[in-house]
């Protein structure tokens, strides 16, 4: 089984525009709201794939319940930490043409105590995981060691994890050798403090990166695909060009069937064609959703994958 951690979930409000234009009016088409955040994001996709997860994250105030309200029809099962203060509220927009401003709340200060319950909660659900997917922002308050606490603990129990975060949390997380590191490419340029432009940046960005402690890496690009840097060497996986309609969840995509690929027994180079197929076949869908198992295997069969001599 897959556990997700999310402890700093949100109600992820879409709003559809006909245009989003700075200085001038734009008119909604369409909103929803889906529950929201890396670890749950994830669990939806491993969940749609025909994966077996579990979800665990805080929840917490009225928005908590409208939280639980939503996931309580995704179909996988649940672990809720309740806390004191109500979760956040993320808001995303996007335009026809697929450009997409996504503001996100900061989250709820975590009390001591609720961190032990967080951590203690984990830690039960790693009895019955192969795998811990540490994902997302951490609450203001949150020591940026937390999620190399809980990976740690999960290689104590022979459990792989995955790490995607960002700033602090990120470069701790590593220093705790996660099993991989899945980092974007802006989250890479303010871990190396430099940016990241051309093909050969991007390479030794994600060598770099797992030279300070990851067993893998796989470096998120975008439209240009992801760059894996493994213990057998460098792997390129490259996506057909496609018209982007909302890129926001791309990430978390392929985070996920890269992680349900490694479980279903594939190569670090397959895995790596599934992330990048899942994220891009994503990026493809207006709004928030993610690409089915069938979406995915379209796109599957257009990537390209090379290793790097």
């Amino acid at each position: 089984m897959i556990v997700t951690l999310t402890i700093n979930p949100a109600i992820d409000r879409i709003l559809g525009v006909d245009r989003l234009a700075f200085e001038d009016r734009s008119y909604i088409k369409s909103s929803r709201e889906s529950a929201g955040g890396r670890g749950i994001n994830s669990s939806s996709v491993i969940h749609t794939f025909g994966g077996k997860t579990l979800a665990v994250l805080t929840s917490g105030g009225e928005t908590g319940k409208r939280l639980e309200g939503l996931l309580a029809g995704y179909g996988y099962p649940v672990s809720v930490v309740p806390i004191e203060h109500d979760i956040r509220i993320n808001l995303t927009v996007t335009d026809k043409h697929g450009l997409t401003v996504n503001l996100n709340e900061t989250g709820p200060v975590l009390s001591s105590a609720e961190l032990e319950r967080v951590e203690k909660a984990v830690r039960e659900s790693l009895a019955n995981a192969s795998w811990l997917l540490a994902c997302g922002s951490l609450p203001p308050g949150v020591p940026p060691s937390f999620y190399g606490k809980l990976i740690s603990m999960a290689r104590q129990k022979k459990v792989k994890t995955l790490l995607h975060a960002d700033g602090r949390a990120l470069v701790e997380g590593i220093e705790a050798k996660p099993t991989v590191v899945t980092p974007n490419q802006q989250e890479a340029e303010r871990l190396l403090g430099r940016t990241l432009l051309t093909r050969m940046h991007y390479l030794e960005a994600a060598e770099r990166i797992r030279a300070m402690g990851a067993e893998s890496v796989v470096l998120s690009l975008g439209s240009r695909g992801a760059v894996g840097a493994f213990a057998g060497g460098l792997i390129e996986a490259l996506p057909p060009r496609i018209d982007a309609l909302c890129p926001i969840g791309a990430g978390d995509a392929l985070s996920a069937a890269y992680t349900w690929a490694i479980q279903r027994k594939s190569g670090a180079s397959d895995a790596l064609r599934w992330g990048v197929a899942a994220g891009t076949a994503t990026a493809r869908l207006p709004g928030m959703g993610f690409a089915t198992l069938e979406q995915t295997q379209e796109m599957y069969r257009q990537v390209e994958v090379r290793r790097v001599e």
